[in-house]
C-alpha cells in the first residue's frame, strides 16, 4: 500500500485525498493536452491561470483530452507517484472528469484517488523474439487475416480450452471492463473487484462460450494454433506486436497508477451507472 501526504491509504477503492484547499494550493500542477487545437488552447489558459509547471515537476498532472490521452498519461507517469486528474476535452471521456476552468484547485483538493495495477504482457513472436508491454485496459489477441484465429487458452499452466475459433480474445482489468471488453459483450467489473475478465471476440467455436471471470492473480497464456496459416497480433493498450505465437498475461502489482476523480462522480460510480445505461 502507498500513503499520500494527508495520511490516507491509496488503495484499489477510492478515497478522498484531502479537503484542505490551502494545502492543495501548494501542490504544483502540470498540464498535458491531446494534439487538438481546442485542448491545447485550454491547456495554455489553465497553465497561466494556475501557475502551472512542467508535468515532470508537477505534484498533480491535469490531462485535457479523451480517454486515449488519459491512458497515455497513465503510461507516461506510471510509478512516479503523480496522480492524474483528467478533464474531458475529447470525444470519449469515460475516464475523465467534466471540463471546467473554474475551481480546479478546490476540485483536486476534494477529489477521490484510485490506485490501479496494470496487466503485464509477455509475447513471443514467430521468430522467437520476446516482447513485453503493460496494459491498463486490456490485452487483446486479434486475427491478422481473413482466416479466423485458433487459440489454446491456459490458466495458471492448466489448459482450460483446447481450441477457441474466433476473431480474437481479450483479458480486461476492472478499469478496462467498460471499454473494448464491454463492446465484445464481456462483463462489467466493479473497480474494487479482485477479478479479470476473459472475453472472446466473435467466437465461432465453441459458439456459446461467453468467457470467464478469473482471480486477479491468474496467469493467462494464449497459444496460437496454426500460426502460419492463421497469424495473430497481440495488443496491450497502444502497443501492438504482430505474428505472435504465445502470449502470457498477468496483473503486475509492481506498477502503480494513480487517478483522481470528482468526489461525486468517481470511477466506481461510473462503472455502476454504466450497467444501467439503456
Amino acid at each position: 500500500m502507498l500513503h499520500n501526504d494527508c495520511g490516507h491509504l491509496w488503495s484499489p477503492t477510492q478515497v478522498v485525498i484531502g479537503h484542505d484547499v490551502s494545502e492543495a494550493k501548494r501542490k504544483k500542477l502540470g498540464f498535458v493536452a491531446s494534439p487538438e487545437a481546442a485542448a491545447e488552447a485550454a491547456r495554455d489558459v489553465l497553465h497561466a491561470r494556475y501557475d502551472g509547471v512542467s508535468p515532470e515537476d508537477a505534484d498533480v498532472v491535469v490531462a485535457l483530452g479523451g480517454d486515449g490521452l488519459m491512458l497515455s498519461s497513465l503510461h507516461g507517469f506510471m510509478d512516479q507517484g503523480k496522480p492524474i486528474f483528467g478533464m474531458n476535452h475529447g470525444s470519449v471521456g469515460f475516464l475523465m472528469n467534466r471540463f471546467d476552468e473554474e475551481g480546479l484547485v478546490e476540485r483536486i483538493a476534494d477529489a477521490k484517488m484510485t490506485l490501479l495495477h496494470p496487466l503485464e504482457m509477455d509475447a513471443t513472436d514467430a521468430d522467437g523474439k520476446s516482447h513485453k508491454a503493460l496494459a491498463i485496459n486490456e490485452v487483446s489477441l486479434l486475427r491478422m487475416t481473413a482466416q479466423a484465429a485458433k487459440l489454446e487458452i491456459s490458466i495458471d499452466g492448466k489448459i482450460r480450452m483446447d481450441e477457441l475459433i474466433c476473431d480474437g480474445a481479450l483479458l480486461a482489468t476492472p478499469a478496462g471492463s467498460t471499454a473494448y471488453n464491454l463492446s465484445a459483450h464481456g462483463p462489467i467489473l466493479p473497480i474494487d473487484a479482485k477479478l479479470l475478465a476473459l472475453t472472446p471476440i466473435s467466437a465461432f467455436r465453441p459458439r456459446r462460450w461467453r468467457g470467464a471471470l478469473l482471480p486477479e492473480n491468474a496467469k493467462v497464456t494464449f497459444r496460437a494454433l496454426e500460426a502460419n496459416k492463421r497469424p495473430i497480433s497481440a495488443v496491450a493498450d497502444h502497443s501492438e506486436f504482430r505474428n505472435v505465437v504465445e502470449v502470457s498475461v498477468r496483473q503486475s502489482k509492481a506498477h502503480n497508477l494513480l487517478m483522481l476523480f470528482d468526489k461525486d462522480h468517481g470511477l466506481d460510480e461510473r462503472i455502476l451507472a454504466e450497467q444501467f445505461v439503456p
